[in-house]
């Protein structure tokens, strides 16, 4: 990495190049399941942690796979990764709804305070980044995505009410990218999350034009001293407000 790269340029390399890591982790490993999990976990923020280290080394970083240091609520530029998204669908055979995100916060940035994010799809081969916004493009029928594990209990009547289908899916940053590229209108989540499951996605999908926000309309924010980020709406510019006022009544 050099000085030239730009961070959304780093965060895309980064994203890019981790993947490419846990797509032969996939291979080569002998692993499967929790282990593999586990594996892909360490490896890929052992490789983003070094990188960054070297091309950004006085940005302080706050990671899911490391332990979490005070310095960063005094940085002005922090890091905020998700190495393995979705660790448990990377594990089972055949998902592709798995991701890798690198987000960098700063301060006295437009909240969220993203400015530069990349979130990368390793099964699918396909990187998004905030300097390659795009909008999504049109389809038939309004698709709703839920986690697949925890989906929010008003998302049944909010879908109802739009006609909606309901479709659960793995990882935030898999949810995320399918409402950037069209495939569904909107991400709907309430089963708690953290920042680093968000910051990438958000700042992408900000970047491409579209709605992010808490599930109340409230602004999202990051680089907090307690890291906990519990909902999220991610949609069409047109659906937030009408979404927004579904899910409050639904509440």
């Amino acid at each position: 990495m050099t000085a030239g790269v730009t961070d959304a340029e780093l965060a895309a390399s980064l994203a890019e190049q981790a993947g490419r890591l846990l797509l032969e982790l996939q291979t080569s490993s002998g692993l499967n399941g929790k282990p593999l999990g586990k594996r892909g976990d360490a490896d890929s923020n052992e490789l983003l942690l070094r990188e960054l280290a070297a091309a950004r080394p006085d940005d302080a970083v706050l990671s899911e796979e490391s332990a979490d240091s005070p310095a960063r609520l005094a940085a002005d530029r922090v890091w905020i990764i998700d190495p393995l998204d979705g660790t448990r669908e990377y594990g089972m055979d055949g998902r592709s709804d798995w991701a890798v995100h690198v987000a960098l916060w700063e301060r006295g940035a437009a909240v969220p305070s993203i400015t530069a994010a990349a979130v990368a799809q390793p099964a699918l081969g396909a990187v998004y980044a905030t300097h390659q916004p795009s909008l999504p493009r049109p389809h038939h029928g309004l698709v709703f995505l839920v986690s697949d594990s925890r989906p929010p209990t008003f998302a049944a009547p909010v879908a109802a009410q739009f006609g909606a289908t309901l479709a659960p899916m793995g990882s935030a940053g898999a949810k995320a990218m399918a409402v950037l590229r069209g495939d569904a209108d909107a991400y709907l989540h309430a089963g708690g999350q953290w920042e680093w499951d968000s910051a990438a996605p958000v700042g992408v999908v900000v970047a491409a034009g579209l709605h992010a926000s808490r599930i109340d309309g409230a602004p999202l924010t990051y680089n907090e001293p307690h890291p906990y980020l519990p909902d999220l709406l991610i949609c069409r510019v047109d659906l937030a407000q009408p979404l927004l006022k579904a899910i409050a009544a639904a509440l």
